[in-house]
């Protein structure tokens, strides 16, 4: 079945008053949906665009197919806009390439009654009662799935019914034997919280979702890149390195931006992604969604054609990652990590980073030594998979898929040697800017403040302070000197100008020592 002829499974998708919430008619499309590959898994398809188009103008009442007569219409839009007149973070959120769409039962999650009822156990134990739809709620799972188990659960007296409202539930107490579970449930383990993916459903998600289907072209480069000062020679190195989705190194003096370059990177791809809030091997409980490095993005509450009603809950759709670190990196941070009072395992940073960026900030400077790290990636950079013990022992194999950026400003074969270098395929050095990008940069950030700016003045700083004196231009030095300029005229209650005695002052500060 071919389901851009199926009018009827598009009208059940489309239909008027329930916009989006046929799950069978969603099941239908994914089932008739190639497998995936380079190919089916980018989400740079023409078909899915008109299908899309299809959807939304039979949800508002229009006819099925205009493609052939309105070739300049909605259908043409959205065809060129997956052929590279957009990004891919434009796209409505049914255009991702992996939608985890919600599971009809716990089979289906590849969970036992048994681990569901540990966690019910242990959250009934930490609140003392709760509405079964709370339950369902605090494990991101339809309350329908749970309500057999319930039952179950009260027949074997763990929980009694300690009252009922008008939506004909119950709210659950434990019982003493109840208590006594998952008093022993708590001593192995304190998770209570969404109910794990599995390890192979997180491997296929990122698989689905990886940056090697992505194909940034030189606009996406631009429009990522936008509002640092970046010449078109720095562009065409990053794009074919940003394409390749391995790593790179960035190195050069200080202060030029290889930071601001990396933390940019993630933006040149697809914007969203799904991550687990957690995964679950063995009875081990792994946290891989992390609110202090993933940025949460929920979908649209109205305008789309899918909707959270349809969502696995126990996915949450993020910004595609950016985790930076810096000399604080340990060995500790690259394996899995158990809390020793609450036994909740940590995932590492690389696979908290999977599908998005890892930047490795001042490189060479780390507390742990430089060859402890390279022993420890050297494989997951050649293979793309890496290998995470677990506290119980067992060892399991992961995804290795993000874009590493080692951003140092020693050079590269100071630090490492030839056989990590030939893993790490694009060396780019950041570049001094040119006397031109400076006043560019002056009169930029000048514009950013508010001020006024002065070819005059900055002709004289130029002269004087850089050319005089054998200093070389850095990027950072436009900011850092208005800043200073900026600071002086509001504590002497003056307009902020750009004048020759405002940058003279502002240069014997900064380049004190220097």
């Amino acid at each position: 079945m071919s389901i851009f002829r199926d009018e009827s499974l598009l009208a059940r998708i489309a239909k008027p008053g329930g916009r989006g919430n046929d799950e069978e008619a969603w099941r239908s499309v994914a089932a008739t949906t190639p497998p995936s590959g380079p190919a089916a898994s980018d989400d740079d398809d023409p078909r899915l665009a008109q299908m899309i188009d299809r959807i939304e103008r039979m949800a508002a009442g229009g006819k099925g197919d205009r493609s052939a007569s309105d070739p300049t219409g909605a259908a043409a839009a959205r065809t060129s806009r997956t052929t590279g007149a957009s990004r891919p973070a434009d796209r409505g959120p049914i255009a991702d390439a992996f939608v985890p769409l919600i599971r009809k039962s716990l089979a289906e999650m590849h969970l036992t009654e048994v681990e569901v009822e540990s966690l019910i156990l242990k959250y009934l134990l930490a609140r003392g009662d709760g509405l079964g739809r709370d339950i369902a709620e605090q494990l991101k799972v339809p309350f329908p799935l749970l309500d057999d188990l319930l039952r179950r659960m009260k027949a074997e007296q763990l929980v009694v019914y300690r009252s009922s409202n008008e939506l004909h539930d119950y709210c659950y107490q434990l019982t003493e034997l109840g208590r006594e579970r998952a008093r022993r449930c708590t001593a192995q383990c304190t998770y209570f919280g969404a109910l794990p993916v599995s390890l192979g459903d997180y491997v296929e998600s990122v698989r689905r979702q990886s940056l090697t289907l992505q194909r940034p072209t030189p606009s996406d480069l631009e429009l990522a890149f936008q509002d640092i000062l970046l010449s078109r020679r720095m562009l065409d190195r990053l794009g074919p390195a940003v394409n390749s989705g391995r790593g790179m190194f960035l190195y050069g003096s200080p202060g030029n931006g290889k930071s601001s370059i990396a933390k940019r990177i993630s933006q040149v791809f697809g914007k969203y992604i799904w991550l687990p809030r957690a995964i679950g091997v063995d009875g081990e409980v792994i946290r891989v969604f992390d609110p202090h490095n993933h940025m949460e993005a929920p979908l649209p509450t109205s305008g789309g054609i899918l909707d959270e009603s349809m969502i696995d809950q126990r996915w949450v759709r993020v910004e595609r990652p950016t985790i930076l670190v810096g000399g604080e990196l340990t060995m500790a941070q690259l394996d899995v990590a158990q809390n020793l009072e609450t036994h909740i395992c940590e995932a590492p940073l690389q696979m908290k980073s999977n599908c998005g960026t890892l930047v490795i900030d001042d490189f060479g400077r780390q507390r742990m030594r430089i060859d402890e790290l390279l022993n420890r990636w050297i494989v997951p950079l050649e293979e793309r998979v890496d290998f995470l013990n677990l506290p119980s022992g067992k060892t399991i194999q992961v995804p290795f898929d993000q874009l590493i950026v080692f951003s140092t400003n020693l050079e590269p074969r100071d630090l490492v040697d030839e056989a990590f270098l030939r893993r790490i395929a694009y060396k780019i050095e950041v570049v001094d800017p040119t006397e031109p990008e400076m006043r560019q940069l002056f009169r930029r950030v000048a514009e950013q403040m508010g001020m006024e700016y002065r070819e005059d003045v900055v002709d004289d700083l130029l002269e004087r302070h850089y050319r005089a004196a054998e200093r070389p231009y850095r990027c950072c030095h436009p900011w850092d000197l208005l800043t200073q300029i900026r600071a002086y005229c509001t504590y002497r209650g003056v307009p902020l100008e750009m004048r020759r005695e405002h940058f003279d002052f502002a240069v014997e500060n900064y380049f004190a020592v220097m």
